[in-house]
């Protein structure tokens, strides 16, 4: 049976006096460009968001992208934005200001994350970006910054934004349309040292941020990217079934009051057999985490003579996050969840612990709303697996998307996610009185 690839071509800006690109300029270019050329295969499916305006709807869109088997080409053109609250890097969409960017522009860790989850070496980025002076600063000095997730390659260009006269153009990413279109068969790493030099030749000042693998780098003087710093661990292939089981969930830990917010997961190391020896991330001094918040993770099987333990993933994921590195964090948990996916299957507490790390990660790096949704989803899905409405660990999930749902500033999109709340709130009312109620008169 062939191989059917996707290929998303993405481009956004914000109308009116804040566009730093015209992104929208490369689509016609990049629509011209057969499917199956686009992502390498007999057959594609081709998804184009022109100038999108919410974030959820770009959300979506990817992650029904990243849930195809086959080989995913995202095709990116825009501009970047720091939040100076959260100091990430945001994507632009077409209602995004300075005031709105939290909530009108799509961040970059999500774009990472959903990526990440992917089996590594079946997704490519290939990226022209403006970046306003903030991230710009950042990017010169840490091209880690935009850094993919773990099996994602990304190949790009950034320019710093105009401060006065025409918006830029993509002439890296419409380079590469060229390329496609004229049938010439490349590497990646091919088209993309002749894309940059093309985009140089175009537009040649200011000198650009090239972004490649390390092995793929732009010619010429331009800094290219290196890998995100501290990397943390990620699921090594299995090639025998079974023989590297997930850190397994918290059995039943203490539940979180609404008015506290929740540590993320670190349960101690947990040693098991794996084929292939995953590599520890280099330490990351640990903030304290109450311990009612640190599970208590069963034994695994000792691993047999010959054999490595496996590195528990979670202090090196939290340290991360720590750090500021959420897109790497939330990538990172994104692939241990798709490999708790594939050992396990969905109906798993191995595959529901890991949506509980992602909803805590999305708490430290100040998305309430998101934090809430993957809470609500853990819930539903520790109830779905048989355990009762008082179990602690289903009472956990819901205080937290509860306490979650409180913080969330978009009174859209609390809104959209008060029904589902209040109903798990009706099945599971917690141990705090009034806790419906209190919902409740909230939503009005």
């Amino acid at each position: 049976m062939n191989t059917v690839g996707t290929a998303v071509l993405l481009a956004a800006a914000p109308a009116g006096r804040g566009r730093a690109m015209d992104a929208a300029s490369v689509l016609p270019a990049l629509a011209a460009v057969p499917p199956g050329v686009l992502t390498g295969t007999a057959a594609a499916t081709v998804v184009e968001l022109a100038d999108p305006l919410d974030p959820q709807t770009v959300l979506t869109r990817l992650r029904a992208a990243a849930a195809s088997p086959g080989p995913l080409v995202v095709c990116l053109a825009g501009q970047l934005h720091l939040d100076r609250r959260q100091q990430l890097p945001h994507l632009a969409l077409a209602r995004t200001t300075p005031a709105t960017l939290r909530y009108t522009a799509l961040p970059w860790h999500w774009l990472a994350g959903e990526l990440g989850a992917r089996q590594p070496g079946t997704t490519t980025v290939v990226a022209d970006l403006a970046a306003d002076p903030d991230v710009w600063q950042r990017l010169t000095a840490a091209p880690g910054l935009l850094h993919p997730g773990p099996g994602t390659l990304l190949y790009g260009r950034v320019v710093p934004a105009p401060r006065k006269g025409e918006p830029t153009t993509p002439e890296y990413l419409r380079a590469w349309a060229e390329l496609w279109r004229s049938g010439a068969r490349l590497t990646p790493a091919a088209a993309h040292a002749e894309a940059a030099a093309r985009a140089r030749t175009v537009a040649p000042a200011p000198e650009p941020v090239f972004l490649a693998p390390p092995t793929a780098r732009a010619p010429g003087p331009g800094p290219a990217s290196t890998p995100g710093s501290a990397p943390v661990p990620v699921p090594a292939p299995a090639t025998v079934p079974g023989s590297a089981p997930v850190p397994a969930p918290a059995t039943r830990p203490a539940p979180a009051p609404e008015s506290a917010s929740g540590a993320a997961y670190a349960p101690r190391p947990t040693p098991g057999p794996v084929s292939t020896p995953v590599p520890a991330a280099r330490p990351v001094p640990l903030p304290a985490i109450p311990p009612a918040f640190v599970p208590a993770t069963p034994p695994a099987p000792a691993p047999t003579s010959g054999q490595a333990p496996v590195v528990d993933p979670h202090p090196a994921i939290l340290a991360a996050a720590m750090a500021g590195r959420h897109g790497e964090a939330a990538a990172v948990a994104a692939a241990w969840e798709h490999e708790a996916l594939r050992r396990h299957g969905p109906r798993s507490v191995e595959a529901v612990h890991w949506t509980e790390v992602r909803a805590d990660l999305a708490r430290l790096s100040g998305e309430p709303a998101r934090s809430c949704e993957l809470w609500l989803a853990a819930a539903e899905a520790r109830l779905g697996l048989g355990q009762r409405s008082d179990d602690p660990d289903v009472e956990g999930a819901v205080d937290r998307a509860h306490h979650q749902w409180e913080q969330i500033g978009d009174r859209d999109r609390a809104r959209a996610l008060g029904p589902t709340l209040v109903g798990l709130r009706r099945r599971v009312p917690g141990r705090r009185p009034g806790a419906l109620a209190a919902l409740t008169r909230r939503m009005g």
